[in-house]
């Protein structure tokens, strides 16, 4: 797993450093914006809920954004925050958080080493083979960073359906609801590694098949159907044992539907239940 890469203006910083500060000291001119949910805090860090469609922070691909998670998170605590990992546009759910060097070092060195789980509910088209696989697939690091790195992902199919939508020669489309868990950081690392096995993310422009993702929309489901559902680590303070759970969004409570799954704002569902032991490594 790796740290996520600096906002403009920062230095990289070094393996189990902390990453970029954001100062407490909002512009002038910035009208106040709406809080993220806190999942988890204290006086060390934070886990809160990222909607979906929030960047979390500037960079190459932000392309005229001004809303940032870091600039909402920094006036919400009036503190300087050090964001521990990262989350894409369109994914939604737990985001780490520190408000101290020492603490994000701590955890970014938890990060490294493979001690934090971070597990995500994704939808798919076509159903897979096997209840649970890996995928084993090296990943390079995006535009501009061509060197390909390893990169390993969990998946465990949790239900399926089938929707009377026209496919190719078919007159239904299989989806599949899956639990994913990224051991690796790679660049849009799930998303990817789908569209390799050709079960292509639900809403994914950029990796996803446009056919299927349009099919969604005219359902009501205008997002992309990958959620940071779970993250559990040991606190850097203390060791205790956290484990931070986002609830979905009424969009992805929607396509939940699909598969028979019914869940109330701001609640989880059985088959989906975040903070439960995972499946140990293969």
């Amino acid at each position: 797993m790796r740290i996520p890469a600096p906002e403009p203006g920062h230095p990289a910083p070094e393996p189990g450093h902390p990453g970029p500060e954001f100062s407490a000291q909002p512009p002038a001119d910035v009208e106040e914006t709406p809080s993220l949910q806190a999942l988890y805090c204290d006086e060390s860090l934070a886990v809160v809920d990222k909607p979906a469609g929030l960047m979390v922070h500037d960079s190459k691909l932000a392309r005229g954004e001004t809303d940032f998670a870091a600039d909402r998170l920094r006036e919400q605590f009036g503190r300087p925050i050090f964001l521990v990992h990262r989350l894409d546009r369109a994914t939604s759910g737990c985001l780490l958080l520190a408000f101290d060097r020492e603490t994000a070092s701590l955890l970014g060195k938890a990060l490294m080493a493979g001690g934090m789980e971070k597990q995500y509910l994704a939808v798919c088209r076509g159903w897979p083979a096997e209840a649970e696989f890996v995928v084993d697939h090296p990943l390079d690091g995006g535009p501009g960073k061509p060197e390909k790195k390893p990169a390993r992902t969990r998946f465990a199919r949790l239900a399926t359906t089938e929707l009377e939508i026209a496919s190719a020669q078919f007159a239904t489309s299989r989806y599949a609801l899956l639990q994913a868990w990224p051991e690796t950081g790679r660049f849009r690392q799930i998303r990817r590694h789908l569209k390799h096995l050709s079960h292509h993310l639900i809403g994914d422009s950029s990796h996803g098949d446009g056919r299927h993702n349009r099919a969604f929309r005219q359902l009501g489901i205008h997002r992309m159907l990958l959620h940071a559902q779970r993250l559990a680590f040991e606190h850097p303070h203390g060791g205790a044992r956290l484990c931070a759970e986002a609830p979905p969004d009424a969009q992805f409570r929607r396509a939940l539907a699909l598969f028979g799954i019914e869940t109330r704002p701001g609640t989880g569902a059985d088959a989906v239940s975040g903070c439960a032991d995972a499946p140990p490594r293969g």
